[in-house]
């Protein structure tokens, strides 16, 4: 016997740690300013956004060209049968003789009345609106960062709660069996203990289901694939009335919120297109030149070359192609004033929202909080009542559940406040 346990004290010393199972990583400390940075830097959603606004600041480059000279080189050879003529396929007959030549080719639009410019206007509007878009891409993702921070912290302080009320029924339970043993206490004192210890297990099962539900939320926000081993530092966060005027909340909202200014962008490229299109009747004027040398050529090509013109285009008729894109150019800008209308009529009613939802939490924190205090004394007052003879078991069992119920509604008014002040500093585009 000593032989084999020294054998297999040997064993154990030799045996990798990992063998018997990975040590669960420390919990990483993240503060709400830090899960902010985490998921700004790793959200694939705000990286879209600011994608978006470099392939609009491309177009307005693309737009741009147009404004400016077209420049190529050119490089030709030919062998034919010399001196013979193009008869098929076109109205010109040009003279085909074997030649290698390379030459410039320089365009340059003059004017077309303001449609380029017009076109070029309404990407750049465009590409302000892209950006507006990634900010308020970016500030969603923010606020939900918020909300998932704060559901994680209610969710364990509610674990908390329903882990106390465990321990004090479990307490309860050992004392009220002690004293059933004795024949001090009936049975029926005993099961209705053990109910109420059961539900409380229950409670405290539901409440770290929430939060580990919460937590690979927050994960998830952050941009991480799986769950990580968080542990959040809670912040002090002042408790104070809201504005008592909600008028000038929903007027910083329309003139801050990102995505009414994108949309207003949005409504100044439509305007500018719409005027673009109606330019398309107009004529273009643009200038082209060109310049060559020939050094391998038949006799009767001159060893060089060059040429400059004049274009004039006016527009006749297209089948009303023109006049139908203008059409849908000017509709395209009344739905985006449309849009705009509706959007700032749900944002003043989101502010009105979040404004109405704060005051409620506000003063729904005393309450609680007096509830509190008298499900606690409440408590106190039955279980001495019990304790001396004088109350039930019922009478005990109804106080102990609203002290849990008041512990549980304090604790959600005040993470629920915390809510409210992000939502309402996130609907009036309030900096924090």
């Amino acid at each position: 016997m000593i032989r084999n346990s020294h054998r297999w004290a040997v064993i154990l010393l030799l045996t990798p740690l990992g063998c018997f199972g990975q040590a669960q990583p420390a919990p990483r400390s993240v503060s709400l300013t830090a899960a902010e940075a985490i998921a700004v830097k790793n959200n694939p959603q705000i990286t879209i956004g600011k994608l978006r606004a470099l392939v609009a600041q491309q177009y307005v480059r693309e737009t741009r060209s147009a404004l400016l000279p077209n420049a190529y080189l050119s490089l030709t050879a030919v062998d034919s049968n010399p001196g013979s003529r193009l008869t098929a396929g076109a109205l010109n007959n040009p003279i085909l003789y074997p030649r290698a030549a390379a030459g410039a080719t320089v365009s340059q639009l003059i004017t077309d009345f303001g449609r380029s410019a017009n076109v070029l206007s309404s990407a750049e509007y465009q590409a302000k609106a892209e950006d507006q878009n990634a900010a308020a891409s970016t500030a969603q993702i923010i606020l939900a960062v918020d909300q998932a921070f704060y559901n994680v912290l209610e969710t364990k302080a509610l674990v908390t709660v329903a882990q106390q009320t465990v321990d004090a029924r479990q307490l309860v339970v050992d004392k009220v069996k002690a004293l059933t043993d004795a024949k001090l206490k009936s049975e029926l004192d005993l099961s209705f203990t053990r109910v109420d210890l059961a539900r409380g297990k229950l409670l405290l099962l539901e409440a770290k289901n929430n939060n580990e539900t919460s937590l690979a939320a927050l994960s998830a926000i952050l941009g991480f694939p799986d769950e990580q081993n968080l542990q959040l530092l809670e912040e002090p966060a002042a408790t104070a009335p809201t504005a008592l005027d909600v008028l000038p909340l929903i007027q910083q909202a329309l003139q801050q919120r990102p995505e009414v200014i994108a949309l207003q962008q949005e409504v100044q490229a439509t305007q500018k297109f719409s005027s673009a299109e109606h330019d398309l009747w107009r004529p273009t004027v643009s200038a082209l030149g060109v310049v060559g040398e020939a050094p391998v050529r038949d006799n009767h090509i001159p060893n060089w070359y060059g040429a400059v013109g004049v274009n004039v285009s006016i527009p006749l008729f297209n089948g009303s192609l023109y006049n139908a894109r203008a059409k849908a150019a000017d509709f395209q800008s009344e739905v985006s004033r449309q849009k705009l209308a509706d959007l700032k009529n749900n944002i003043a009613r989101d502010v009105r929202n979040s404004w109405q939802d704060t005051n409620r939490a506000y003063e729904r924190l005393s309450v609680t909080q007096q509830l509190r205090e008298q499900a606690s004394l409440a408590f106190d007052l039955a279980q001495a009542r019990y304790n001396l003879g004088l109350g039930s078991i019922v009478e005990f069992s109804q106080a102990e559940l609203q002290k849990t119920e008041a512990d549980i509604a304090a604790t959600d008014a005040k993470y629920q406040y915390r809510l409210s002040q992000i939502l309402l500093a996130y609907s009036t585009a309030t900096p924090r």
